[in-house]
C-alpha cells in the first residue's frame, strides 16, 4: 500500500517482549521460542526494554541472536553487555543507525532506554546525562552527512515531563546542535497511549500496553532535497495538524502557526485497537480474502504450534467469576486482591511450621492483568502473575509489631523512603533504586568492580529455573505446577492508565486520537501491598507470635520498619519459608486453582471480562 501511494512507510517496536505470556515466559532461556516469532516482522528500527535486562539468559539471548538478526536496525543508544569472549562491555546492539528511506529522506536514528537499575548486571544502562556527552553521540548529532529528520525510539516514557523520561535530555542535545531539523520521538514503558508536542518541529507518540494498542503516526512537510515520494498521496488521508497543542479537537487560542524551517510540518496520530477487525477494517481489501497474506497464516501457524508445544491451555481450573485488577474498588467482590489473599493463605504452607500462625505479605505491582471468568490455564498464570518472587520470613515475630508492618510498607507512617517514591510518580511507574538483580556467575569477577553485587545479601542472586515433570491437568492432587520458570528479578509496582476512560482520552492534539470508542472503564486505586493471615486462633483470638512471610527483593524494606516497632532483627534472620526453586509468586494461583476451582472442568463457563458494562 505504501509503495503504491509512494510513501515511505516504517515499522518501530520500542522494546519488552518478555515478561506476561506463556508464550516468551514458559520456556528456557525466556524468548529462545517467541523471539523468531517476532522475527517475522520486517522492522526499520526497534530497541531493547527493560524486560529484557532482569535475567542475564535473556540479556545474553538478546544480543547473541535477537540483536544479530536484525543488525543495524537493533538499536541501544544506552544499554551494553560483558562479552565474555572479550572482558569489555559493548552494546547489545547498534549505538545509531544513518539510513536513507525508499524515497530519499535521510535519517539519523536512536535507541534509547530510561535510566533503568534493576538490570542483571552483566549489563550497564548509561544514564541520559552521560549518553549526552559522549563522543560517538555527540558527532552522530553533528554529523558529515545531511540529516532530514532525527528518529529517537526508545522504551522510555513518550512525555518528556512524564516522571522517569530521559526524552527530554535527548531532545535538549539534538535540538541544540540542530534548530532547524525535525526530532520524532516514539516511546513506551509508562503503559498508557500518549502523544506529546515539544516543539514545533517535534512530538511525541507512545502506544499503550501489552499489545492492546497499535500506535499510527503520519507526518508530511520534512524538508528533504532528496525526497522522491509523493507529499499527498491521493484517496487516503493525510495529515494537517501542525505541532501545536490543541484544546479538545481545534488549536489552542493565541498559539502561532509555526513559522520558518517547521512551517509545512503537519502531524496525525492514531490508537488503533489491537484486533484483526481494527487491522481489516483500515486495510484495502478489508473485506476481502485478501487480507490474509501466505507470510500471516504461516506465522499464525507457528504461534499455535508454539502454544502447543508449550501446553499453554494446560487446564487448572475454572475461574467462577472475572477479578478486576484495577476497575474494581480494593475489597470488593470483583477486585482481584481478595482472591490473592485467599490463594496466599490456602497455598503458602511450610508443611513443617503449618499450625504456626503467619502473615503473608505480598506487593500487588506482581498482579500484572485481570484474571476472566472461564478457564484458568497455564498461560493465563504468566499473563496474570507472570513474576516468580520467592518467600522468605522471620519466625515467631511478636503480632504487635508484625501487624503493623503492611500499614508501614503501604506508607501510613512508615518511612517515606520505603514507599519507592510512589508519591512522585504522574503516570503510575516507581523507579527500581536499590532494587538490582545480581547473577552469581558474573558476581564475583575478579578485577571487574562494575560487575560487583549490586543489592542487599538476601536478594536472590544465580536465577533459578524449575524443573518438574508434573503436568497441568484436570487433578486437585497435584502440589505444583508445571515447568515454572527461573526466578524473577524486582519489578516496579505499576499502576498503569486503563485503556478507557470515563471521557475521551486527552493528549496533546485533543480528544481525536482513540481510532475506536470504548464503554467506560473506571479506574480505582490500590494499596502496594496486601496481606493475607492464615493459621490463627480459631477461637477468634490473636496469636502472641507470628512467622512474618514476605517477598524476598523486599525484604530490606521490612527489616527497618521492624526495629522502628521495638525489634531487633538482621537479614541473618532472614531464611526462605519456601524453596524458592519449588514455589514462588507465580505458583500460588494455579495451586489455588487446581484446590478449589474444580467445579465444571473440563467444561468451564466463559465471562465477559470487564471490556462491557
Amino acid at each position: 500500500m505504501a509503495g503504491n501511494l509512494a510513501v515511505d512507510l516504517l515499522v518501530i517496536d520500542t522494546g519488552d517482549l518478555h515478561d506476561g505470556n506463556g508464550d516468551s515466559d514458559a520456556e528456557y532461556p525466556d524468548g529462545s521460542l517467541s523471539n523468531p516469532i517476532f522475527e517475522n516482522v520486517a522492522y526499520d528500527v526497534l530497541t531493547i526494554g527493560n524486560h529484557e535486562l532482569y535475567l542475564a539468559s535473556v540479556a545474553e539471548l538478546t544480543f547473541t541472536q535477537f540483536s544479530q538478526f536484525y543488525g543495524e536496525k537493533y538499536l541501544t543508544s544506552n544499554v551494553q553487555i560483558f562479552n565474555n569472549a572479550t572482558g569489555q562491555f559493548q552494546y547489545i546492539g547498534q549505538q545509531y543507525r544513518y539510513f536513507t528511506t525508499a524515497h530519499g529522506l535521510r535519517i539519523m536514528s536512536f535507541g534509547i532506554l530510561y535510566d533503568f537499575t534493576g538490570n542483571t548486571n552483566i549489563t550497564q544502562v548509561i544514564k541520559a546525562k552521560n549518553l549526552v556527552q559522549e563522543s560517538w553521540f555527540l558527532s552522530a548529532i553533528s554529523y558529515s552527512q545531511p540529516i532530514d529528520l532525527f528518529l529517537v525510539l526508545g522504551h522510555n516514557p513518550a512525555r518528556p515531563t512524564a516522571s522517569g523520561s530521559t526524552f527530554g535530555t535527548i531532545f535538549n542535545a539534538i535540538r541544540a546542535k540542530n534548530p532547524h531539523t525535525p526530532i520524532q520521538f516514539f516511546g513506551g514503558h509508562s503503559h498508557i497511549r500518549d502523544f506529546a508536542v515539544l516543539d514545533e518541529g517535534s512530538t511525541s507518540l507512545e502506544s499503550g500496553r501489552y499489545c492492546e494498542t497499535l500506535g499510527w503516526f503520519s507526518m508530511s512537510g520534512i524538508n528533504s532535497s532528496t525526497y522522491t515520494g509523493v507529499a499527498e498521496p491521493r484517496g487516503v488521508p493525510n495529515p494537517t495538524q501542525p505541532a501545536i497543542k490543541v484544546s479538545g479537537t481545534t488549536a489552542s487560542a493565541g498559539v502561532p502557526t509555526p513559522t520558518g524551517a517547521f512551517s509545512k510540518l503537519v502531524y496525525s496520530r492514531r490508537y488503533i485497537d489491537w484486533n484483526r477487525l481494527s487491522f481489516a477494517y483500515h486495510a484495502v481489501g478489508s473485506q476481502s480474502s485478501t487480507f490474509d497474506l501466505h507470510s500471516g497464516l504461516r506465522v499464525s501457524s507457528d504461534i499455535t504450534a508454539l502454544r502447543t508445544q508449550l501446553n499453554l491451555t494446560a487446564l487448572y481450573g475454572c475461574a467462577p467469576q472475572s477479578y478486576c485488577q484495577t476497575c474494581a474498588a480494593f475489597g470488593s467482590a470483583e477486585n482481584i486482591f481478595p482472591l490473592v489473599e485467599s490463594a496466599l493463605a490456602l497455598t503458602v504452607v511450610n508443611a513443617s511450621r503449618a499450625n504456626v500462625p503467619r502473615l503473608i505479605i505480598v506487593n500487588t505491582g506482581g498482579i500484572r492483568f485481570d484474571l476472566i471468568e472461564g478457564p484458568f490455564t497455564y498461560d493465563d498464570s504468566f499473563i496474570v502473575s507472570p513474576f516468580t518472587d520467592g518467600f522468605q520470613y522471620i519466625p515467631n515475630v511478636p503480632y504487635s509489631q508484625a501487624s503493623q508492618v503492611l500499614a508501614a510498607l503501604n506508607g501510613n507512617g512508615g518511612d517515606s523512603k520505603r514507599r519507592r517514591e510512589l508519591q512522585t510518580r504522574d503516570f503510575s511507574f516507581s523507579s527500581l533504586s536499590g532494587q538490582d538483580c545480581i547473577d552469581d556467575v558474573y558476581g564475583a569477577m575478579d578485577g571487574k568492580p562494575s560487575l560487583a553485587r549490586r543489592s542487599a545479601p538476601l536478594t536472590r542472586g544465580k536465577h533459578r529455573r524449575q524443573t518438574t515433570t508434573l503436568t497441568p491437568g484436570y487433578t486437585t492432587t497435584g502440589t505444583f505446577p508445571p515447568s515454572l520458570p527461573h526466578s524473577s528479578p524486582p519489578h516496579p509496582h505499576l499502576k498503569y492508565h486503563p485503556l478507557t476512560s470515563p471521557a475521551p482520552r486527552t493528549d496533546d492534539f485533543g480528544t481525536t486520537g482513540d481510532d475506536t470508542i470504548h464503554s467506560a472503564i473506571p479506574y480505582y486505586p490500590q494499596p502496594d501491598y496486601v496481606q493475607a493471615n492464615a493459621s490463627f486462633p480459631t477461637s477468634g483470638g490473636l496469636p502472641a507470635a507470628v512467622d512474618l512471610v514476605f517477598l524476598d527483593f523486599f525484604a530490606t524494606d521490612v527489616l527497618p520498619i521492624l526495629d522502628g516497632l521495638g525489634g531487633s532483627y538482621t537479614l541473618a534472620d532472614v531464611t526462605y519459608y519456601l524453596d524458592p526453586a519449588v514455589f514462588t509468586t507465580q505458583t500460588y494461583l494455579p495451586l489455588y486453582a487446581q484446590a478449589e476451582w474444580q467445579q465444571n472442568v473440563p467444561n468451564c463457563p466463559v465471562g465477559n471480562g470487564f471490556s462491557t458494562r
